[in-house]
């Protein structure tokens, strides 16, 4: 449930009215996104895939070349995990590795062909999956998703700047 608390304006371009999610609310929000986030996931193993892979190969198709530091950071996962994901993928032809020509200590990876092709197939079965659920919510339930989304890319976008 939402509840709309005013307050005093601050700044003379806010408005005077905030939204605020009580904690129920913010936990089932949580939880949706999450069960949401497992199920997709699952879809990365009809590739071979395991979620961080699939994650990490997702990143490295969208970011093209990217230095392991960067991969690191934006995964938020340690170097010595990342280390095992980067050598599996490119143990299976997905990636390549390159020395990083900024930073010699370092390396540079991008997606290879067959590392495309196995992202666009990930990518094709996740819209088939949520395409097909989605046909099971009512006409309502579609239009509240839809219009949910600018708000969900903010979230996103929120919760990216407040990671160190």
């Amino acid at each position: 449930m939402w509840h709309c608390h005013t307050m005093p304006s601050t700044d003379a371009g806010q408005e005077a009215g905030i939204w605020e999610l009580d904690e129920e609310t913010i936990n089932r929000l949580r939880q949706a996104m999450s069960r949401l986030a497992r199920e997709l996931n699952k879809t990365a193993s009809d590739e071979q895939l395991s979620p961080s892979q699939a994650s990490v190969l997702a990143l490295i198709s969208g970011r093209g070349p990217i230095s392991l530091s960067e991969l690191a950071r934006i995964e938020g996962i340690n170097p010595t995990m990342l280390s095992r994901l980067i050598s599996r993928l490119e143990g299976s032809g997905l990636i390549s590795r390159t020395p990083d020509p900024n930073d010699l200590r370092s390396a540079v990876v991008s997606i290879t062909p067959a590392g495309k092709r196995v992202q666009n197939a990930i990518r094709s079965n996740r819209a088939k999956v949520v395409g097909r659920a989605a046909e099971g919510l009512s006409s309502d339930e579609q239009s509240s998703l839809i219009a949910a989304l600018p708000a969900l890319e903010s979230l996103v976008e929120q919760l990216r700047a407040q990671r160190p």
